[in-house]
This record gives structure tokens, sequence and C-alpha cells, in this order.
């Protein structure tokens, strides 16, 4: 009798109780062990890109503030260009927001939209007046 002739032919098992296993699944059974958790995350993070902030010139911000000026006397409506800081690494991103500007802080240095949004002023690096 050669190896295995007892059972060669024999049908295969199918369980009544269990569904069949995906060979995705059963292939993930074998994959290696992350001895290093979070690693992966710490690659993934250095390489994430951040920018840096641009600093305006005296030019610019007498620009902005005309600008805001304007803004303020139409209603207020408009699309502001802002640096966000990142919260986990060294520069961070700009963002634009669209509302209306309720008013300029002066106290706390920050644009108030009517939403209740505030953006510090030494952050906005743009603002676009749309219309209503």
């Amino acid at each position: 009798m050669k190896n295995y002739d007892d059972i060669i032919d024999l049908p295969h098992h199918v369980s009544d109780s269990h569904p069949h296993m995906p060979v995705a699944d059963r292939a993930a059974q074998f994959a290696p062990f992350a001895a290093l958790t979070g690693y992966g995350d710490i690659i993934d993070e250095t390489g994430r890109f951040t920018e840096e902030k641009e600093e305006p010139d005296e030019a610019r911000l007498a620009e902005l503030d005309e600008t805001l000026r304007t803004v303020l006397e139409r209603g207020g409506r408009a699309s502001i260009v802002y640096f966000e800081e990142d919260a986990r690494k060294q520069g961070g991103a700009y963002k634009v927001y669209t509302g209306t500007i309720a008013r300029a802080d002066g106290i706390f240095r920050r644009l108030v939209i009517k939403d209740g949004t505030a953006i510090d002023f030494e952050n906005v690096i743009g603002i676009e007046p749309e219309e209503e």
C-alpha cells in the first residue's frame, strides 16, 4: 500500500456549522507578526507633508487690512485663506474658510465668523470678497 492510498479518494469534508473561509482570510493567518506595533504609523507620520508658514510683509498686511475693511462694509461675506498649524509636527497647512465675517476682534486679534469660528489675524494670508 502506497502512502495515503486509503484516504486519497475520500470526499473533501464540508462543515455544516461553519461557513467556508475565503482564500484571502486563510492567507491572513500566515501573515507576518508585527513585532513593532505602531512602527508603520510612525513611518507614515514622518512622511506626511506639511508646509511652512508664510510671513507677509508690511505691504501685504496693509492690503489685507484694506480688503478686510471693504468686506466688512459690504456685509462681510468672504473666503479667508489662513494657515493652520499641525498638531503633531512642525509646519501646517493652508486652508480656505468661506463665511460671513461678524467682526474683527482687535483685543484678541482674530476674525470672528458668524458661525462662531475664530481665525487669528497672524494666520490670515488672504481675504477674497464674495457676493452674497
